[in-house]
């Protein structure tokens, strides 16, 4: 922890708050990850899931009113929270949902998703009592990710509204021009919208703050960075091939991104996104989410746990583009994308360098790309 992160935090180590919020998280998981069980779901995966959540509602009421080796006791329960998050995704993963009807409308909640998200901020809750965060760090910590995760979405949507209105504008010539044209027409009108898109919402982060382009960290890349790029799409490719072979042999599903639905209607298009993914994805997507919010999360959070909720609010962006399956394959497919992030917000905490991680992220894709090329022509 930095001594900025710590700076609200002292005083606080004796409060029971922190383990109070942790012990009624845990409560809820507990209670959410018995539901199935109740209902004659003989999966040993929810029981241990509902253990796990048992384990940690016991180390937080230890931590309320036993404020002895707080930091095994809070390691214990974060851990335990993290097993419940492996298991209730793998849980979902495998159809295992236990959905309840709301009362008042015709609306059904998966309560093993209940106690996935649960446990997750319950993990993150231990976390903050093993580094001895209390109740008024906890509260700056949780805005701030907040606030950024609004960012995040941000960038998501204000591209598309951007792209929309161009749209508007261009699709009376776009539709004049011949097929493959027109394909490259829709990219350069689609891509401009990301550009803008991404710029405004850039844009309008550095004016609220009171910040100014200084805050972009752009430089050309010493030799050692050179290496972080060519290590960082190595163990890219190596992590997505481990993570593929660990899904397969434990039955996980993943959702496909929508992209790889459009290379099997028009393999031409991949070729486009090719120089794309180096040229704008790359970049864009870094910037806002590696420049822009992991370092804004560098003053409440250490580094490395800016790291960590960056590449979370990088996940849960990622959403719509896995909404093509079942919750648990879609939760699949965002722990793949958590995962590459950390890669990408670990080559960028190491060299303070936008460019490396915006290069690794755009080879990466760009060999994504030129691979479903290749196997959809």
């Amino acid at each position: 922890m930095t001594e900025t992160a710590r700076a609200d935090d002292t005083g606080s180590i004796a409060s029971d708050a922190v383990p109070g919020i942790g012990t009624a998280l845990a409560g809820i998981t507990m209670v959410a990850m018995l539901v199935p069980v109740r209902r004659g779901v003989d999966d040993p995966v929810v029981w241990a899931g509902a253990a796990f959540a048992a384990t940690a509602v016991l180390a937080f009421l230890v931590r309320r009113h036993a404020d002895i080796a707080r930091r095994i006791v809070a390691s214990i329960a974060a851990v335990s929270s993290v097993g419940v998050v492996l298991l209730a995704g793998y849980a979902l993963n495998q159809g295992v949902l236990a959905s309840t009807a709301l009362p008042t409308v015709p609306v059904s909640i998966p309560i093993v998703l209940v106690a996935f998200l649960t446990a997750g901020l319950t993990a993150g809750v231990g976390v903050a009592d093993y580094f001895g965060i209390g109740l008024a760090g906890l509260k700056r910590r949780s805005q701030r990710t907040l606030v950024l995760s609004v960012v995040g979405l941000a960038g998501l949507l204000v591209p598309q509204i951007v792209m929309a209105i161009l749209y508007l504008f261009a699709v009376p010539f776009i539709e004049t021009l011949p097929e493959f044209e027109r394909l490259i027409a829709r990219q350069v009108v689609s891509q401009s919208g990301v550009i803008i898109g991404t710029v405004l919402v850039v844009g309008a982060f550095l004016r609220t703050t009171d910040r100014d382009l200084s805050y972009i960290d752009v430089r050309w890349p010493t030799l050692r960075e050179i290496g972080w790029i060519v290590g960082g799409v190595i163990v890219l490719l190596g992590a997505i091939q481990a993570i593929s072979i660990l899904m397969q042999s434990t039955g996980v599903e993943s959702a496909e991104h929508s992209t790889t639905q459009q290379a099997a209607d028009n393999p031409k298009l991949m070729l486009l996104l090719v120089p794309i993914a180096i040229l704008v994805i790359g970049p864009f997507e870094e910037v806002l989410y590696r420049n822009v919010i992991q370092k804004s999360l560098y003053e409440p959070f250490s580094r490395f746990g800016a790291v960590g909720v960056a590449s979370i609010i990088f996940a849960g962006v990622h959403v719509l583009a896995y909404a093509t399956a079942g919750i648990g394959a879609v939760i699949a497919s965002l722990g793949t994308v958590f995962g590459l992030s950390i890669v990408l917000g670990v080559s960028y905490e190491r060299t303070d360098n936008l460019l490396i991680p915006a290069l690794i992220h755009g080879v990466y894709n760009a060999l994504t790309f030129a691979n479903l090329y290749f196997i959809y022509s």
